[in-house]
């Protein structure tokens, strides 16, 4: 199976019983397995593929920061031939696998960068700096299943942008105070994504 999640799709596991629930919403697969199942609901992607197109499918993908044997040297020679905004770069999946807009929106802000600067204009130690924080930010979300950016210190103030969610930089906090700064976050789209910074940290 060759699934991408998009923005705001899930799987929803549930306990077995002798009965399977019925399926609520628009589920697009179900496994079911001896003590649980899981319904995949509204992915971008789901659909079967063979062995043959699993190459394929990984070619398109660049280095995936959860991996151990991941090469972050691929993704910086695409960045560093690049005039697309840096933003853009690192939601591409093309250029690294699984960075959507929360990672890449309070990363760039951790990091100061400005979400517009093109790619060549990134320094090779800000993106090594950069990688070494998102690989340990998506090990974070990955075994607690909430993305967590946020620096203790900076952990106050203003809610999240929803009940069940940990408290973001700049993700989906357009026209409120910055955690760091107190200046207004700003959002635009650029090449059809949201990204959001703050124009008093990110120069």
């Amino acid at each position: 199976m060759h699934v991408h999640l998009g923005l705001y799709r899930t799987f929803t596991e549930w306990e077995r019983a002798e009965e399977l629930p019925q399926p609520v919403g628009q589920v697009r697969m179900r496994m079911v397995g001896a003590e649980y199942g899981t319904d995949l609901r509204g992915p971008t992607v789901c659909e079967v593929i063979d062995e043959a197109q699993v190459g394929d499918v990984i070619a398109k993908l660049g280095p995936d920061p959860l991996r151990s044997d991941a090469d972050p040297a691929w993704a910086w020679n695409r960045i560093t031939k690049s005039r697309r905004p840096i933003s853009v770069l690192l939601m591409d999946q093309g250029v690294i696998a699984g960075v959507g807009n929360v990672y890449c929106s309070e990363l760039l802000f951790r990091h100061r960068i400005d979400p517009f600067r093109p790619g060549r204009a990134v320094s090779e130690a800000e993106f090594d700096a950069a990688w070494t924080d998102l690989a340990a930010l998506m090990k974070v979300g990955l075994r607690g299943g909430k993305i967590v950016v946020v620096r203790p210190e900076h952990d106050h103030g203003p809610p999240s942008y929803a009940p069940d969610r940990p408290r973001t930089y700049v993700y989906r906090r357009a026209g409120e105070a910055c955690r760091v700064c107190g200046g207004p976050i700003r959002t635009a789209v650029l090449e059809g994504r949201n990204v959001f910074w703050c124009p008093n940290c990110q120069k």
